[in-house]
């Protein structure tokens, strides 16, 4: 059975955790595709979300964290999984001459 993952409860989370109303993303988003999104009846495409993320001023690393996490306890572990694969792709991206590193882009 696969877990499900809440990233609309995410992103109302932090957006309350931030005092933020859904009007103060009018300039990236409307009012009712917030609430879509928040309600979980739309994803929003990785440039939304930076533009969500933004005005929430937190990572979209952060929030997918949350999504998938929820509780300090299982973000550890999550957080602590994701290190030990990115390290593992960049040793493998060094062995094959591709340099992740210079081709990523910065947040």
């Amino acid at each position: 059975m696969v877990e499900k993952h809440d990233l609309g409860q995410a992103i109302k989370t932090v957006r309350a955790a931030r005092g933020l109303s859904q009007e103060a993303f009018s300039d990236v988003s409307s009012r009712t595709y917030l609430s879509t999104l928040e309600r979980g009846l739309k994803s929003p495409t990785l440039n939304k979300l930076a533009e969500l993320c933004e005005v929430m001023q937190v990572h979209p690393v952060t929030l997918l964290a949350l999504a998938y996490a929820g509780d300090g306890g299982k973000a550890d572990r999550l957080l602590a999984q994701v290190r030990q694969e990115l390290d593992r792709v960049w040793q493998t991206a060094d062995k094959t001459g591709f340099n992740l590193k210079k081709d990523r882009v910065e947040q």
